[in-house]
């Protein structure tokens, strides 16, 4: 059987999801909605706007569409899976119910909190209790962590040093509106300590297969100082977890979560994001996303050296129990952002050297680009994903290879991290 595939999103992860699906012996034809001039190499762009379900459902009756492929949480949230499933099209990516996981933090707290799932203790405040909220504030040790409910772009999450700061942080939450509907509920909740991970569980809502495990950077600045982006770069390899932790995730996160998602009637079939953190109590949960991670994906997507099609299309129709998940290798994300991101950024600027590099360990993904006049520019804060892949070479030279590809791509106000891979390199015990 072949399967005619389409990408729902515009970023660095759907040009990877389309690279990666374009490679599969199952594909007939891949279309990608809106697309971005990287997507264009593996897939047909269509221009329609990712919001408007009814235009995307007509073309995918018009193209005989057998699997949408949705990248980015807001389609989720919004219900696209619900939608493009009553007219019979086959969506990898859950449900409006089960997407809630990403789409309400306080969903996902009280859901771990009924399965036992470890994860730092919380309070819910709506906007109505902003005199409670502060003075519950006022008894806390710090730091403490305040999250919007809602979704807020990878942004909505404010670590608090101080009860002075917390204070400014909700005058911006429930105040100044500062991410609008998203905020008329927060999360409080404690600060954990530890090293941060991702693991990927691509799931039928029954059965699941966990992806290479990943650490991206959140922070803007080298040594994870500034303001959280949606994320500077990333890693992945097998040996950041070993096999008590990973059998620790599934057994204490991913099979409570996804049987307590079954017990409340909203089975979850996609792409289950486990945003974790190792503790001096054991693995914890940050937060669930319902999608693939960006820039985690262009990493992860690297080392499956089984047919991905296969695996969505398993995941899609329950069969997942058979399907045979290979992963080989280690991958190395680096993103090249538009300086000021994730604040004021200027774009319009034409890009130069993509068509310099030659080597097979390296793809460049589009992320923030757009074609002008013949030419590829900047259209956002995250420009390009510069990622490197090997079973055989180093991870040293991994990381060697994607600073001097950051060196012959060139645009006006080009910015980057320099120290991407580098806490990859201490788990390896290569310094």
């Amino acid at each position: 059987m072949k399967l005619k595939v389409l990408v729902i999103g515009s970023g660095g992860r759907e040009d990877a999801l389309c690279h990666k699906i374009s490679q599969s012996d199952l594909l007939e034809k891949l279309f990608c909605i809106p697309g971005n001039p990287g997507t264009q190499r593996w897939a047909e762009n269509i221009s329609i706007n990712i919001s408007d379900f009814e235009a995307i459902k007509n073309f995918c009756i018009e193209k005989k569409i057998d699997l949408v492929v949705v990248g980015p949480e807001a389609p989720l949230v919004a219900g696209i899976s619900d939608f493009l499933e009553d007219y019979k099209i086959k969506v990898f990516g859950p449900k409006k119910s089960a997407a809630q996981i990403e789409g309400s933090k306080s969903f996902a707290k009280e859901l771990m909190k009924k399965k036992n799932v470890p994860t730092a203790s919380f309070r819910k405040f709506t906007v109505e209790q902003k005199e409670e909220v502060l003075k519950y504030l006022s008894h806390l040790i710090y730091p403490v962590v305040i999250k919007v409910d809602g979704l807020a772009a990878g942004k909505g999450v404010t670590i608090c040093y101080t009860y002075h700061s917390a204070e400014e942080t909700i005058e911006e939450i429930f105040v100044q509106k500062k991410f609008g509907d998203a905020g008329n509920i927060i999360v409080i909740e404690e600060f954990l300590e530890g090293e941060e991970f991702s693991v990927f569980a691509i799931t039928d809502g029954f059965d699941y297969k966990i992806l290479t495990p990943a650490q991206d950077y959140k922070r803007v600045g080298d040594n994870d100082t500034g303001k959280n982006t949606g994320g500077m770069g990333s890693y992945s390899f097998i040996e950041l977890l070993s096999k008590d932790e990973i059998n620790e995730i599934k057994s204490k996160i991913i099979e409570p979560v996804l049987e307590g998602l079954r017990e409340a009637g909203y089975p979850y079939k996609g792409c289950l994001y486990c945003g974790l953190i190792k503790t001096n109590d054991g693995i914890k949960v940050i937060e669930f996303n319902c999608r693939f991670g960006d820039p985690e994906t262009q990493a992860v997507l690297q080392t499956i050296k089984s047919d991905f099609l296969e695996l969505l299309w398993s995941a899609v129709n329950g069969n997942l129990k058979d399907y045979n998940l290979q992963i080989e290798g280690k991958a190395v994300c680096l993103v090249l952002a538009s300086h000021g991101y994730p604040e004021k950024f200027k774009t319009g600027y034409e890009i130069t050297g993509l068509n310099e590099i030659n080597d097979s360990e390296l793809i460049i993904y589009h992320a923030g680009t757009k074609f002008f006049d013949d030419k590829v520019i900047t259209n956002g804060g995250r420009v390009l994903n510069i990622v490197a892949h090997s079973t055989k070479t180093p991870f040293y030279d991994l990381i060697r290879k994607v600073y001097e590809c950051a060196k012959k791509i060139n645009f006006e106000n080009k910015y980057y991290r320099k120290d991407i891979g580098l806490r990859g390199l201490k788990k390896l015990r290569i310094e």
